[in-house]
């Protein structure tokens, strides 16, 4: 898959692990066991740390996007989540997912290939740009918000706050893309690189994955 990333000189990075013929399925008691250990490490301090949060909410902001209230990044809806015994276990290729963000505190997209297509486009949703994100039917509006889209069709299909109906994994999914958002320099550019190797492995031990390629832009 081709990373068109149209944010490079706004300071924003995508780090991406793309896998093949995956299982979606509960997670294994091994994962659990990960997960709850990082939850109660949580729990017992101030987490993300002021300086993550800030760091991600500016990058959020830098298409004049205001990520506070409902728009919060979803790095912290995790966070506070698991101080308050809430963490939500939903599948195997989930719980990798919320492991990875509560572990680093960036947020991340996780998508059904299928709909991504070839090549994922990273830019700025557009005014009068919005997607379901939730059975309900709630939408979200994209306007400045860093978008995930399907390259071939330029529909946005996840971003740094909630991934649309459209583009979330499900049941009979086999192929993902996970991408993790971060400032393009500094410690957490570190972090996100580093932490697409885990999850990509991570992809192959939990997920069965038979293939995962990683890469960064």
């Amino acid at each position: 898959m081709k990373l068109i990333n149209e944010l490079q000189d706004q300071g924003v990075l995508t780090a991406v692990a793309v896998a093949t013929d995956v299982v979606v399925q509960p997670s294994s008691e091994r994962l659990k066991a990960e997960i709850e250990q990082l939850i109660e490490e949580r729990k017992s301090n101030e987490f993300p740390t002021p300086e993550i949060k800030d760091a991600v909410r500016n990058l959020l902001k830098t298409g004049g996007f205001k990520p506070s209230g409902r728009n919060k990044p979803a790095s912290e809806y995790l966070a506070q989540a698991a101080r308050e015994g809430r963490f939500p276990y939903i599948n195997n290729l989930v719980d990798i997912n919320n492991l990875i963000s509560l572990r680093t505190g960036l947020p991340i997209s996780l998508l059904d290939k299928d709909a991504i297509g070839e090549s994922l486009r990273l830019r700025f949703g557009r005014e009068g740009e919005r997607y379901v994100f939730n059975s309900s039917g709630q939408e979200i509006e994209l306007r400045g918000l860093i978008c995930a889209c399907n390259g071939e069709r330029d529909e946005p299909l996840g971003n740094a706050v909630k991934d649309s109906m459209t583009g979330k994994i499900k049941e009979n999914t086999t192929d993902v893309a996970a991408i993790i958002y971060a400032p393009s320099g500094g410690e957490l550019a570190r972090v996100a690189r580093e932490q697409i190797q885990v999850f990509a492995d991570l992809l192959r031990e939990e997920g069965k994955a038979s293939s995962v390629q990683t890469f960064d832009g």
